[in-house]
């Protein structure tokens, strides 16, 4: 009992002296910086500020040293008194310095790269937004309106199966899709509009759910504008895009502004690709009390094109069409997209709060397509019509609490998620010059639910941080077939539990060792589930990391990970038949390699490397490869970021020779591409030149093993078939912000 007296009296003691640091973070404008990282390293302790730009650090004894830090702002550095308990803090906005970044002791800093990244090289077309992900590749093949073919850690994700997409809660994957299970259509989203880029590559936040096996993205909007722009471009390929962002109302209370865009492009194909876009954006925000705000958010979004789709090599070596020829220039189609989002938060306390996030989105798509030319119809053509019409419905809850706990702080997290996807007329049909419907293949209307609950701990305790996660999901799948003489409609439910384990252990705020363990999952197509009667509908997805995130000298950032994901059933899609067809067990594993380097105080180098093994595991050796798995890829370059207002880049992506079929008898070539961009800024006019493929080389941006036949074969053959890339394509940028 003495022992414990005197234990007691002892912690009453520290915590005597051990007080409150609390206060906003502000820059000179007197705006709210969110996110800012307020760090003592005297205890090792830290925090972030909120929405207000407000913060709170418990347990600070007199004379202990408190950073705070944000990036592209001055760091400054408080001892605490604790007399002056409470302060607001100005952070001055200054040129990017790597030398002022720091690594925060938190599961996600590896977004401190994507965050340097959107400062200096700001993303100009939605189609390079996804590029903002060390390590992720794209690929467009079918005239600019269709989604991004997506490649990240030895995945060929096709339009979304193994990355979860969100913008600004919104999810971005559709489920159950026309065209192929998790397509991710991220044209919406207009990239000036991009404050914040979170990502993370595999299974190991539990607020993430379906989808998140590979990685996870997630696009933050602004809340208000720091002032109206007005961009104007043109290009080659009769290429034009306006772009205009006008701030409505600018307070600390009340933020409110509009932005919208417009772009059209023939493209560098024989057969014009007639691409247009339009895209609206209106956000509002405001504090309803001191410790309430409600922020609404409506978008639409609406394209069309036409597109010469992929094309057989032999048809290119022979002569009969060039690298930018059709075999049938009749494919494309159009969509559109509207949403809506409310979103509430409350602070309950200094130390918690609570977020509801409704939304809705009303979707349409309409595609056309010929991978086979005339395998199947020899007379009319292989054409396949693809379409929806979408009615998507979702909630969002979250509570987060911050509590001292056994000598450390715990940041705890639970929340609610549910969506409901209505998809109705989802329909594959064989059709013929987009006008007539000769046989229909699937029709009907899919109802998706999937109802989500995680509770999640961050526990701080000197330099570790422990983080446990545990999520739940449950789905529903319906399916009203149309092609039956009766009525019929099927259902089922499936559910799984996802566990998650990390390690951080920060030993300075220049170096984190992290150990990430969890498991994730993705869900196929309902038809599929229905037709097959899957017994493993919800197969998972088992991911490790180990890495470092490291500052060995002030202006040199780097991440070194390796990784092992093991997946319990690969999906790959099969278009002509309208299906995702698992195909069993796969393990990849590999090395990323993430570098930033500041040369001097307006020269900027950047290196994103990986390497990846990818098999599967069910086959025999020689015929276990995963057609179409990148092998190596590296993005690199230099970017110039001047005080003159002189701005410029060169930079190159590299995608290594790959397999395109399960022995590696047919192989995707690879590539190398170099992009520049020249800037000059006067006054509130900033003038520009972007090129893509600076060199014009000749390069696949897609690749597929595809058996087809031309009208003039007897029998087909399997080979590649490929979308070429975009030839040296320059465009002018004149813009004026007031």
């Amino acid at each position: 009992m003495k022992l414990i007296s005197i234990l007691a009296s002892l912690f009453l003691v520290v915590h005597a002296y051990a007080q409150n640091f609390e206060g906003k973070i502000i820059n000179q404008d007197q705006e709210a910086l969110t996110g800012a990282l307020i760090y003592n390293s005297s205890q090792n302790q830290h925090t972030h500020s909120d929405l207000k730009g407000q913060f709170l650090l418990t347990d600070n004894t007199a004379g202990d040293s408190i950073l705070i830090s944000y990036l592209g702002h001055t760091n400054a550095l408080v001892v605490f008194d604790p007399k002056v308990s409470s302060s607001d803090i100005v952070l001055n906005e200054t040129a990017l310095a790597l030398n002022e970044v720091v690594i925060s002791p938190d599961l996600d800093a590896l977004k401190v790269f994507s965050d340097i990244d959107v400062q200096l090289q700001p993303v100009n077309s939605s189609q390079e937004v996804l590029r903002q992900v060390p390590g992720l590749f794209i690929g467009q093949h079918a005239g600019g309106g269709k989604a991004e073919q997506i490649f990240l850690r030895g995945f060929d994700i096709d339009h979304g199966t193994d990355i979860r997409l969100t913008v600004d809660g919104l999810p971005v994957n559709m489920v159950s899709h026309a065209h192929g299970q998790g397509y991710a259509d991220l044209h919406f989203l207009i990239p000036e509009t991009i404050k914040q880029v979170n990502f993370d590559k595999g299974s190991y936040h539990a607020d993430q759910g379906n989808f998140a096996t590979a990685g996870h993205v997630g696009f933050q909007t602004r809340d208000r504008l720091d002032s109206n722009v007005l961009k104007a471009e043109i290009g080659q390929f009769n290429t034009q895009r306006l772009m205009t962002m006008l701030s409505l109302k600018g307070t600390d209370r009340q933020s409110a502004y509009v932005a919208t865009e417009y772009l059209r492009s023939d493209g560098p194909f024989e057969s014009s690709q007639d691409f247009s876009r339009v895209n609206l954006l209106a956000k509002y925000r405001t504090k309803i009390q001191e410790n309430q705000y409600l922020s609404l958010m409506g978008s639409y979004f609406q394209s069309s094109w036409d597109a010469s789709g992929q094309i057989p090599q032999r048809s290119v070596d022979d002569g009969s069409i060039t690298r930018f020829g059709a075999i049938d220039d009749t494919e494309g189609g159009n969509t559109s997209r509207v949403n809506l989002r409310l979103s509430h938060l409350i602070e309950i306390t200094s130390h918690s709060q609570i977020e509801n996030q409704v939304f809705y989105s009303y979707y349409d798509f309409l595609l056309f397509s010929n991978f086979t030319f005339f395998l199947n119809n020899p007379e009319r053509g292989d054409q396949i019509r693809q379409e929806e019409r979408r009615n998507l419905f979702g909630l969002n809850s979250k509570y987060r609490s911050f509590h001292d706990f056994i000598g450390g702080q715990l940041d705890f997290r639970a929340g609610l998620q549910l969506r409901s996807d209505i998809s109705q007329d989802n329909r594959l049909a064989r059709s013929a010059n987009r006008s007539e419907i000769l046989t229909t293949i699937q029709f009907g209307d899919i109802h998706e639910d999937n109802l989500g609950a995680y509770l999640d701990a961050h526990y701080n305790f000197g330099k570790w941080t422990i983080n446990t996660g545990l999520r739940w999901d449950q789905f529903r799948y319906s399916y009203e077939d149309f092609l039956q003489t009766n009525y019929s409609k099927q259902s089922t439910y499936a559910s799984r539990w996802s566990p998650k384990l990390n390690l951080l252990y920060n030993q300075s705020l220049n170096l984190q060792y992290y150990f990430k363990s969890g498991i994730g999952f993705h869900s196929n197509d309902t038809r599929v589930i229905l037709a097959q009667q899957a017994d493993d509908i919800l197969p998972a997805a088992y991911s490790l990391d180990v890495g470092m995130i490291a500052k060995p000298s002030k202006n040199l950032l780097i991440n070194v990970a390796f990784w092992n994901l093991y997946l319990e059933q690969e999906f790959v899609y099969v278009g002509d038949e309208g299906i995702v067809e698992p195909s069993g067990e796969t393990i990849r594993r590999g090395i990323d390699l993430s570098s930033r380097y500041q040369f001097s105080d307006w020269l900027f180098f950047d290196l994103d490397a990986t390497y990846t093994v990818a098999r599967s595991i069910e086959e025999p050796e020689g015929a276990d490869r995963i057609p179409l798995a990148p092998l190596s890829t590296v993005t690199s370059g230099i970017t110039i970021d001047h005080s003159s207002g002189f701005t410029g880049g060169l930079h190159a992506r590299y995608l290594g020779d790959r397999p395109a079929n399960e022995d590696n008898s047919i192989v995707a070539i690879g590539y190398t591409v170099f992009d520049a961009n020249l800037g000059y800024q006067i006054g509130n006019l900033n003038f520009g030149i972007q090129i893509q493929n600076l060199f014009d080389v000749d390069w696949n941006e897609t690749q597929f093993a595809t058996e087809s036949r031309l009208l003039n074969e007897t029998e087909s053959v399997e080979e590649i078939h490929f979308t070429a890339g975009t030839p040296f394509f320059a465009r002018c940028v004149i813009s004026h912000s007031f």
